[in-house]
């Protein structure tokens, strides 16, 4: 009679594509290593993971309701607005979880960034690359607060190196925490392939409305005035791929991972948001690229500003970006990979503990 498999939790937050996309390889690694994952989110995390796991159980779990304001300085007060939805979610989730432990006897969860999924019952990790949470003026209580609800947890998963050079600068990196931080090293479900170049330009847009629509817009009329192949994902996860040549550029509402690392590795330059996700996907295939942060999120500023800074990625705000920025990319020495010595094996032995 064969053993069941010890079930995990794994809990994305539901912001953009980019948590839902980084659980892929964690994912990946729970399978290979014995495990059963259960999927939990929502909105567009809940359906892309749905499309690339279709034979795994997926639970729903609340929508924190996070939305951008049209104006990227009034990005901290929405949030501060909306906050008592999200509080609701949180409360909801810590009531799901309870259910859930007992009812798939769960042996272990895995959060990333879903700020009600954990149980004392049962190992508990977080994932974050935010040990540090940046929010101009407020950043040192908004810091404390998500370091003390990491505490919860059994350990918390860096995706990222403990070493300097690193990818998250500031953001993941503190000084004496007072909880366990592992550093797995970035994470990518792509992989560097030797293909010939299809694309001039790679466009690739994620992340909450209604700035992504904002973007797309703007990028659409600069695009016009851009002399070689385009293709650009609009990162619209419907039920049904579709795409449209107009001109010189093909339009997908999404792609797949294996879409993906096809494309990306086609395309010479990739022009995109400053997301954290998206920036670990660039390293690990090498790409040079050129960053637009979305209006009023500070981490996507100061990893822009990091980058730019240290002669890696040129990029340019929003309202301000023109097609001829991307000329300043030859200048730039682009993403490159940093050697992680992950075992998973050794990672996931938390989860076989009796």
């Amino acid at each position: 009679m064969e053993t069941a498999k010890p079930k995990i939790l794994v809990a994305p937050l539901n912001w953009g594509l980019g948590h839902a996309t980084r659980c892929i390889p964690i994912i990946e690694a729970l399978l290979e290593n014995g495990f059963e994952p259960i999927i939990a989110s929502d909105g567009i995390a809940l359906h892309i993971l749905q499309k690339e796991f279709p034979d795994l159980v997926f639970l729903e779990l609340p929508s924190y309701q996070i939305e951008y304001a049209k104006n990227g300085a009034f990005f901290k007060w929405k949030l501060i607005k909306n906050s008592p939805k999200m509080m609701e979610a949180i409360y909801i989730e810590r009531q799901l979880t309870k259910k859930w432990v007992k009812e798939y006897k769960l042996a272990g969860i895995i959060s990333d960034n879903r700020l009600g999924i954990y149980s004392k019952k049962i190992p508990s990790v977080f994932i974050t690359h935010q040990l540090n949470v940046l929010t101009g003026n407020t950043s040192w209580i908004t810091s404390k607060l998500h370091q003390y609800i990491i505490k919860k947890y059994n350990e918390c998963w860096v995706p990222d190196v403990a070493e300097i050079p690193n990818l998250t600068g500031k953001l993941g990196h503190i000084k004496n925490p007072h909880f366990k931080i592992n550093y797995i090293g970035p994470l990518s479900r792509l992989n560097k392939v030797d293909l010939p170049i299809k694309y001039d330009l790679m466009v690739i847009l994620s992340g909450p409305e209604p700035q992504r629509t904002m973007l797309e817009v703007h990028l659409k009329e600069e695009l016009l005035r851009f002399n070689g192949n385009v293709i650009f994902i609009r990162g619209v996860v419907e039920s049904e791929q579709k795409s449209e040549q107009k001109g010189a550029v093909l339009y997908y509402n999404y792609m797949t991972s294996v879409q993906l690392e096809q494309t990306f590795n086609e395309s010479e330059m990739v022009l995109c948001r400053s997301g954290y996700t998206t920036v670990m996907d660039l390293a690990k295939l090498g790409k040079k690229a050129f960053f637009i942060p979305t209006p009023g999120q500070f981490e996507q500023e100061y990893l822009a500003k990091k980058y730019k800074k240290e002669g890696i990625v040129p990029y340019a705000k929003q309202d301000k970006f023109v097609i001829e920025n991307l000329y300043e990319i030859a200048m730039y020495k682009g993403l490159y990979s940093f050697k992680s010595d992950l075992d998973w094996k050794r990672l996931l032995l938390l989860f076989e503990r009796k």
